[in-house]
């Protein structure tokens, strides 16, 4: 078991998401967001967006400057929906 951090207000949930592939960061907002609101609250969130498939790949790179992913001006359209996935 690992120990717990500070910045990580669920630490289970954490784990959970980390386990399904999930980056660290994402696994931090999704446990800080289930300890804040409560962990039903969060997995009912959401709404409904267009699928990154359908994106241009200039709307891509404008998310991926947006959120500061880095590397992402010569990657091709699957790459960078990969790369926007797993932020």
């Amino acid at each position: 078991m690992t120990m717990p951090r500070s910045s990580i207000k669920d630490e289970e949930v954490y784990q959970s998401v980390r386990k399904s592939g999930a980056s660290e960061q994402k696994a931090a907002r999704i446990a800080n967001a289930a300890a804040r609101d409560g962990r039903s609250t969060v997995g009912h969130r959401g709404g409904t967006s267009q699928s990154y498939e359908d994106w241009t790949v200039k709307e891509l790179k404008a998310r991926a400057k947006e959120i500061g992913l880095h590397g992402y001006s010569n990657k091709k359209k699957s790459e960078l929906i990969k790369a926007l996935r797993n932020s």
